[in-house]
Formats: structure tokens, C-alpha cells, sequence
């Protein structure tokens, strides 16, 4: 069977990227920070349509006026969640409170998560076919807690198993109009990677610390795959340990010697370093991709991921 080579880039510049954070920091500043919704999803509008699939850019419909929602409704949780804690210690019940603090942020990570999925995928397009996020919302709180109480009683030793069950579950339940994505990473795979990264970057006194982000960035994209019936496109990655020295050491300067200024040039760099080093080849004829019908519109996971700084990782 021929395998065709897709193409994937980064079309975004620095400076583009500059001018809309400014605006951004200045309206959100001026606002006292209701404005952050609307410059979230600017900033996600350029991100998005500055890659490029294909020769199709990425689309991002989410809205301004849906994260404000979202960001109202996190809020709010947030005073609950904090309000909670303080009568239990002003009422001298910290056991209480702590219990009740660790036990609600249990609850409110997964459910973040998953909720910043299915937001984040239902916004998203691409030659205008539909992307989704179909995992379970109490299948993956359930996944979660039990990974986190198993790292937590073996002192980390479980976290790669948790981060790589994680992965996959998030990663397995994204779709692309008809195709689905899968991921095959495993725990004890990931498990030797770190302990070899941690032991031989322990030894060469950080040096290794690049090539161990090599097999890292190799060991997430490699494990990646697209299907559609018996039609699947393959990721590889390319990178060397020389290409990481040469982001990461440039990213670090260039945030030191300009205070943070240059986090945009920083942000757009990356992107164009993973898209760049990524191979992408198979059989999917994506021209002939169903179009799964799907909306969802409530971005409170989306903002309770931004309030604890979860991140959004593929």
C-alpha cells in the first residue's frame, strides 16, 4: 500500500503574536481582568490558524463571550471552594478543611480536564470537518483519582502509570470528523525513561537534560496514531538532542535578557520547533472524512483549567 507524507507547519511570527498579547495585557489590565476570556480566545484564534494541515489552516470558533461564561462560573467555584476551606479553619476544623481541600481539588482536576477537552475539540475545525473530545466524564474522574492515590501512597513511583493511562484515555477519545486518534504509550515504558533521564542527567551534570527532552518529545509523538476504518496516518518525530539545546538555551536567553518580553517569539518558536520535527505519513484519504456532528459551548473547564494552571497537553 502507498503511504502518502503530509505536511504540517507553523506560519505564525513573533511579532503578529507581540502585537495581540500587548493588546490583550492592555485591555485585560484596564478591565481588571474581565477582559481575559476575550484575549484567551484571540490569542487561540491566531495560535490556531497560523498551523497549517495540508495547506488547510486550523480553526478556532470558540468565543469571548463563551469563556466570560465559563470564567463567571469558575469564579464562583473558586469563592465556594475557598470560602469552604476558611470556615472550616476559622471554626478550628482543620483536619476538616484539609481533607475537604485536598478531596475537592481531586475532584475539580479531572473534571477541569475533561471539560477543557470537550470545550477546546468541539471549537475546533479543520477544512471544515469537525474535531471532538468523547471521553466519559466519571470515567476519567475515576481514572484519575485512583492514579493519583496510587502515586500518592507509593511516593511517585506510580506517577508515570498515571500520567500514561491519563494520556492515552484523553488522546484515545479525540476524534477528527469520522477518523479517531490512539496513543500507546505504557507506565513502564515511561517509567525508564525517567528514571534513565533523572540518573543521567544527575551524572553529566545537566547536560543530558536535552537529549532526555529528545526521547520525551520522541516517546509522545511516536505513540501517536490516526485511524479511520483500516486508514491510519503515523507521527514520528525528528528532533535531535542538538535541536533541543538550540531551542531550549535561545527560549532561555531570550526570556532572561528581555524580562518575559519575548515570550511571544518564545511561544511561536515552539510551535514551529514540534510541528517542523514532527514526520506525518499513511494512508487516510482526508479528503473523504465524514463529518461527525457535535457542539458544546459551556467553557467552565476551560477557565477552571487556566485558574490552576493545568495546561492543555496533548
Amino acid at each position: 500500500m502507498e503511504y502518502n507524507k503530509y505536511a504540517i507547519s507553523f506560519q505564525g511570527n513573533g511579532l503578529d503574536y507581540f502585537k495581540i498579547q500587548l493588546v490583550n495585557m492592555i485591555l485585560t489590565a484596564v478591565t481588571l481582568g474581565l477582559y481575559y476570556p476575550w484575549a484567551k480566545a484571540r490569542s487561540l484564534n491566531y495560535l490556531y490558524g497560523q498551523s497549517v494541515f495540508e495547506g488547510q489552516p486550523f480553526v478556532f470558533s470558540g468565543t469571548g463571550s463563551e469563556m466570560f461564561k465559563g470564567f463567571i462560573k469558575a469564579f464562583a467555584l473558586l469563592i465556594v471552594f475557598y470560602a469552604t476551606l476558611l470556615v472550616c479553619l476559622m471554626n478550628k476544623a482543620e483536619t476538616a478543611g484539609i481533607i475537604l481541600f485536598y478531596g475537592c481539588l481531586l475532584l475539580v482536576m479531572p473534571l477541569s480536564i475533561h471539560g477543557s477537552y470537550r470545550y477546546r475539540f468541539a471549537k475546533t475545525t479543520w477544512s471544515g470537518i469537525r474535531f471532538g473530545y468523547t471521553g466519559n466524564k466519571w470515567a476519567f474522574v475515576r481514572l484519575f483519582i485512583k492514579g493519583a492515590f496510587f502515586s500518592i501512597i507509593t511516593l511517585g513511583i506510580y506517577s508515570p502509570w498515571f500520567l500514561m493511562n491519563m494520556r492515552r484515555y484523553l488522546v484515545c477519545n479525540i476524534r477528527v470528523g469520522n477518523a479517531r486518534f490512539a496513543y500507546k504509550g505504557v507506565g513502564s515504558e515511561y517509567f525508564l525513561l525517567m528514571l534513565k533521564g533523572y540518573f543521567l542527567t544527575a551524572i553529566t551534570l545537566g547536560v543530558y537534560f536535552f537529549w532526555w527532552q529528545k526521547e520525551l518529545f520522541a516517546y509522545y509523538v511516536d505513540n501517536m496514531r490516526l485511524t479511520k476504518d483500516d486508514e491510519t496516518m503515523l507521527f514520528r518525530a525528528n528532533a535531535t538532542g542538538g535541536d533541543f539545546v538550540a531551542l531550549l538555551i535561545v527560549n532561555l536567553l531570550l526570556f532572561i535578557f528581555t524580562l518575559g518580553l519575548a515570550t511571544p517569539w518564545i511561544v511561536v518558536r515552539s510551535l514551529n520547533f514540534v510541528m517542523r520535527h514532527m514526520v506525518l505519513d499513511g494512508t487516510i484519504e482526508f479528503d473523504l472524512l465524514r463529518q461527525e456532528q457535535s457542539d458544546y459551548s459551556d467553557a467552565t473547564g476551560e477557565d477552571m483549567a487556566d485558574f490552576f494552571d493545568f495546561g492543555f497537553v496533548i
